[in-house]
Protein backbone atom coordinates (compact mmCIF):
# COMPACT_ATOMS: atom_id res chain seq x y z
CA UNK A 1 0.00 0.00 0.00
CA UNK A 2 1.07 3.80 -0.87
CA UNK A 3 2.32 5.94 2.21
CA UNK A 4 1.02 9.15 1.99
CA UNK A 5 2.69 11.63 4.79
CA UNK A 6 0.34 14.92 3.99
CA UNK A 7 -1.22 17.16 1.46
CA UNK A 8 1.50 18.58 -0.04
CA UNK A 9 -0.39 21.78 -1.90
CA UNK A 10 -3.08 22.42 -4.03
CA UNK A 11 -3.51 23.86 -7.46
CA UNK A 12 -5.34 26.88 -9.09
CA UNK A 13 -5.31 28.26 -12.16
CA UNK A 14 -6.96 32.13 -11.91
CA UNK A 15 -8.03 34.50 -14.32
CA UNK A 16 -6.95 37.43 -13.12
CA UNK A 17 -3.59 36.95 -11.44
CA UNK A 18 -3.32 39.90 -9.64
CA UNK A 19 -6.64 39.74 -8.32
CA UNK A 20 -6.13 36.07 -7.09
CA UNK A 21 -2.38 37.10 -5.98
CA UNK A 22 -4.42 40.27 -4.09
CA UNK A 23 -7.14 37.87 -2.41
CA UNK A 24 -4.87 34.96 -1.07
CA UNK A 25 -1.64 37.30 0.42
CA UNK A 26 -3.86 40.24 1.18
CA UNK A 27 -7.07 38.88 2.36
CA UNK A 28 -6.25 35.55 3.81
CA UNK A 29 -2.69 36.04 4.98
CA UNK A 30 -0.67 33.62 2.69
CA UNK A 31 2.64 34.76 2.55
CA UNK A 32 4.89 34.49 -0.97
CA UNK A 33 7.36 31.84 -0.88
CA UNK A 34 8.44 31.79 -4.48
CA UNK A 35 6.89 34.33 -7.63
CA UNK A 36 8.26 33.04 -11.28
CA UNK A 37 6.95 34.60 -14.44
CA UNK A 38 7.81 31.67 -17.30
CA UNK A 39 8.16 33.04 -20.11
CA UNK A 40 7.21 30.40 -22.92
CA UNK A 41 4.21 29.62 -21.00
CA UNK A 42 2.97 33.29 -20.44
CA UNK A 43 2.46 32.12 -17.20
CA UNK A 44 3.21 32.80 -13.45
CA UNK A 45 3.36 30.44 -10.96
CA UNK A 46 2.77 31.73 -7.32
CA UNK A 47 4.02 29.60 -4.45
CA UNK A 48 2.00 30.45 -1.14
CA UNK A 49 2.29 29.07 2.19
CA UNK A 50 0.39 29.31 5.83
CA UNK A 51 1.69 29.19 8.64
CA UNK A 52 5.60 28.52 7.43
CA UNK A 53 3.67 25.44 5.61
CA UNK A 54 3.53 25.25 2.06
CA UNK A 55 0.08 25.15 0.74
CA UNK A 56 -1.05 26.49 -2.47
CA UNK A 57 0.39 26.69 -6.31
CA UNK A 58 -1.18 29.94 -8.05
CA UNK A 59 -1.38 29.61 -11.60
CA UNK A 60 -1.90 32.09 -14.83
CA UNK A 61 -2.19 31.07 -18.12
CA UNK A 62 -3.80 33.26 -21.07
CA UNK A 63 -7.63 32.73 -21.50
CA UNK A 64 -7.78 29.96 -19.49
CA UNK A 65 -11.35 27.72 -20.45
CA UNK A 66 -13.85 28.33 -17.31
CA UNK A 67 -14.80 25.43 -15.31
CA UNK A 68 -18.05 24.99 -13.61
CA UNK A 69 -17.78 24.45 -9.30
CA UNK A 70 -21.17 25.00 -8.72
CA UNK A 71 -23.68 23.81 -7.74
CA UNK A 72 -22.66 20.04 -6.99
CA UNK A 73 -20.08 20.36 -9.73
CA UNK A 74 -18.02 16.84 -10.63
CA UNK A 75 -14.68 17.57 -9.51
CA UNK A 76 -12.52 19.18 -6.75
CA UNK A 77 -15.53 20.39 -4.52
CA UNK A 78 -13.98 23.22 -2.72
CA UNK A 79 -10.87 24.11 -0.45
CA UNK A 80 -11.35 24.61 3.43
CA UNK A 81 -9.32 26.37 5.76
CA UNK A 82 -9.07 25.72 9.53
CA UNK A 83 -9.47 29.04 11.65
CA UNK A 84 -9.88 29.92 14.87
CA UNK A 85 -12.90 32.10 15.07
CA UNK A 86 -15.54 31.89 12.92
CA UNK A 87 -17.25 34.97 13.88
CA UNK A 88 -13.68 36.97 13.47
CA UNK A 89 -13.27 35.68 10.24
CA UNK A 90 -16.40 36.94 9.14
CA UNK A 91 -15.78 39.82 9.93
CA UNK A 92 -12.68 40.54 8.23
CA UNK A 93 -14.06 39.36 5.20
CA UNK A 94 -16.77 41.49 5.58
CA UNK A 95 -14.10 44.52 6.58
CA UNK A 96 -12.65 43.81 3.04
CA UNK A 97 -15.94 43.29 0.55
CA UNK A 98 -16.11 39.78 0.66
CA UNK A 99 -19.85 38.19 1.08
CA UNK A 100 -19.87 35.06 2.91
CA UNK A 101 -22.64 32.89 3.56
CA UNK A 102 -24.48 32.39 6.31
CA UNK A 103 -22.85 30.57 9.18
CA UNK A 104 -23.50 26.60 9.76
CA UNK A 105 -23.01 24.11 12.05
CA UNK A 106 -21.50 20.72 10.66
CA UNK A 107 -24.50 18.14 11.63
CA UNK A 108 -21.44 15.58 12.46
CA UNK A 109 -19.10 17.70 14.38
CA UNK A 110 -20.72 20.60 16.06
CA UNK A 111 -18.28 22.93 14.26
CA UNK A 112 -19.30 25.85 12.85
CA UNK A 113 -18.71 26.97 9.38
CA UNK A 114 -19.32 29.17 6.18
CA UNK A 115 -18.40 29.40 2.67
CA UNK A 116 -17.31 32.32 0.38
CA UNK A 117 -15.48 32.40 -3.34
CA UNK A 118 -12.18 33.85 -4.27
CA UNK A 119 -11.59 35.80 -7.43
CA UNK A 120 -12.57 32.88 -9.81
CA UNK A 121 -15.77 32.17 -7.92
CA UNK A 122 -14.15 28.92 -6.30
CA UNK A 123 -16.18 27.69 -3.28
CA UNK A 124 -13.36 28.71 -0.19
CA UNK A 125 -14.68 27.31 3.45
CA UNK A 126 -13.93 28.60 6.60
CA UNK A 127 -13.85 25.92 9.29
CA UNK A 128 -14.03 27.07 12.94
CA UNK A 129 -10.98 24.88 14.52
Amino acid sequence: MITISKIHHVAIICKDYQASKHFYTNILGFTVVAENYRKERDSYKLDLAVNGTYAIELFSFPNPPARPSRPEAQGLRHIAFEVPDIDDTVAWLAKNNIEAEPIRVDEFTGKRFTFIADPDDLPVEFYEG
